[in-house]
Order: C-alpha cells, then sequence, then structure tokens
C-alpha cells in the first residue's frame, strides 16, 4: 500500500472519531415552525392595524357629498353629527347656526366666541370689552367681508351674557353691500326668540331656528336669500309661536 493510501485510510479512521465524538443534532423543527407562525401572527396582527389605520384617514379625507341643486335651500339647523361644536383653542368655542344652498351654492353661517381677546385683534382705545364675538358667514366657500381681514364682522364683548350683542338684524352679500346677488339675513335676537320667519314676495317662506354657542347667551339665526328675490317681511317668533317682532323694512 502507498504512502497516500495509508494518509487516507487514517484520514478516514480520524473523520469517523470526530464524527462519533459529536453527533449532528436534528434541526429543531417543531421550534422554528413556532416561531415561524408566531411571526405571521404578529405580521397579520400589523397589518390589520395598519389598514384600520388607512381606513381612518381615508373617512377623514373623503368630502362630504354635494346635496341636490335647487334654486333654494332652505335655513335648517344642522345635525350635530354633520356639523358638531368645535373648540379651535381652550379659549373659543363657535357652532354652526345654519347651513343650506342657495342659487346652486353653499351657504353657512358661524358664530365664533373667543373668551379673551385674540392676539393681534385691534380693540379701539378706551372700548370696552374683554371678549370677542364673530360672525362668520360664507357663500359659495367664500367669506363675506373678507376683504377687511380675520376680525371683519367681529365685535368686543364683556364676558359670556353682554346685552349689546342682542338686538341686530343685517342683510349680507358678497356684491353691493348684500343689495344683490346671494344673500345671507341674520339676525342676533333676544333671548326669547325660538326662531324667525323671512317671507319673500313670490310666497316662499323659510323658517331658520335660533342656534345659541355653549356656555354663552349669544345666538343667531340665519337664512339665504336668493338673487333676485324680494323680502316681504320677517317675523320672530317664541318657543310657543306666539310672534314677537313683524318688519317689513327689508323690501
Amino acid at each position: 500500500m502507498t504512502p497516500d493510501h495509508d494518509q487516507e485510510d487514517w484520514l478516514r479512521v480520524v473523520f469517523a472519531q470526530s464524527r462519533d465524538a459529536y453527533p449532528s443534532s436534528q434541526a429543531p423543527i417543531d421550534q422554528i415552525l413556532t416561531t415561524v407562525r408566531a411571526r405571521r401572527k404578529i405580521r397579520r396582527a400589523a397589518a390589520a392595524v395598519a389598514s384600520a389605520a388607512c381606513v381612518l384617514v381615508l373617512g377623514l379625507a373623503v368630502p362630504f357629498p354635494k346635496p341636490p341643486h335647487s334654486a333654494v335651500g332652505p335655513a335648517r339647523h344642522p345635525s350635530p353629527a354633520a356639523s358638531p361644536t368645535f373648540t379651535p383653542t381652550t379659549s373659543t368655542v363657535s357652532v354652526r347656526v345654519a347651513e343650506g344652498t342657495t342659487d346652486s351654492r353653499r351657504w353657512s353661517v358661524i358664530l365664533e366666541f373667543h373668551r379673551t381677546l385674540p392676539r393681534g385683534y385691534p380693540l379701539p382705545d378706551g372700548a370696552p370689552g374683554t371678549s370677542l364675538l364673530c360672525q362668520r358667514m360664507f357663500i359659495g366657500g367664500v367669506r363675506i367681508d373678507h376683504q377687511g381681514g380675520p376680525w371683519t364682522d367681529c365685535q368686543p364683548v364683556t364676558g359670556t351674557d353682554d346685552p349689546s350683542a342682542s338686538g341686530g338684524m343685517g342683510l349680507w352679500g358678497l356684491h353691493d353691500k348684500g343689495l344683490t346677488g346671494s344673500r345671507l339675513m341674520v339676525s342676533n335676537p333676544e333671548a326669547d326668540v325660538a326662531y324667525g320667519v323671512v317671507s319673500l314676495s313670490d310666497g316662499t317662506r323659510m323658517k331658520a331656528t335660533t342656534v345659541t354657542v355653549p356656555g354663552t347667551a349669544y345666538r343667531a339665526w340665519a337664512a339665504a336669500i336668493p338673487n333676485g328675490k324680494t323680502i316681504t317681511t320677517v317675523d320672530q317668533y317664541d318657543a310657543h309661536h306666539h310672534r314677537l317682532s313683524h318688519d317689513t323694512n327689508w323690501r
């Protein structure tokens, strides 16, 4: 036998001894499968959370469906789900007074109460007021009087029950000081007024419910007047349907 063959036989013997001394173990199949199953459950749970988050985000991003076009959208008190009271800051509370459609355009009126005078609000020298009440009116997505800056249609008031903020009524619009085009009739009535009724020359009667800013005595009702329509009367009623005022000065 050649030296090479002797070396090969020696290597075989050494290898066999090493193999017998350190037997190989079987792969931990059960442990591996358990780990894989656990990881699958974690991934599935993570995917479910991600899917739920996507649905939530998409749900918030979906716009409200547009209502059918009509010549006149009667003023209505918005449902809590569609138009909830919201608080932009801890010192501000707002409420949507009314909304609808007029001349195929969306409109809305919001009362916004600032418990303290906002930074940047130019309170006139000597003028009373510790708070600010703003009336935000929109037609077709455009805020009425926006050209005057962020504080137009706002008035300083003292606290949450300033009587100077009650008793007013106005006709507002985007053109000619509210004399033409789509307009909004907005009243800031006394406490006993539950709703207003606006009658037009074509026989249309629109009822608008009074809405109050939560935690305050500030209130309003609003109705939209279509372009070309003329107001004949504006009446206000209490909760028992007794007429409290009758105004014919808007013709």
